[in-house]
């Protein structure tokens, strides 16, 4: 595959969002991210950013996502699951969006 480079233009009042958990939903023609923050000790969290992309683009995430996990794996060490997060934390119904 070609590489080519983009010049991201980062606007100067853009914040960064930190997001600890995230709600996937899709239909035929797009995929939809809503990033959560979720507030320890309580049943609330706040959303944070709701990104949509194609199908396309979803499987490209995908794989970039797997590729960058990897080789973070590789630098820092595997990634231990389920140890520290409860076991229910799959089992979360989410309320107030659809």
């Amino acid at each position: 595959m070609a590489q080519r480079e983009i010049s991201v233009n980062i606007p100067g009042d853009l914040d960064p969002v930190y997001s600890n958990r995230i709600q996937i939903a899709y239909k035929e023609d797009e995929f939809t991210f809503m990033f959560l923050h979720e507030i320890p000790g309580t049943n609330q969290a706040r959303a944070k950013a709701i990104v949509s992309i194609s199908p396309r683009h979803a499987k490209n995430l995908l794989q970039v996502l797997a590729k960058s996990m990897q080789d973070f794996e590789q630098k820092h060490g595997q990634i231990s699951q389920g140890e520290s997060a409860p076991a229910t934390e799959g089992n979360v119904t989410i309320r107030g969006y659809s």
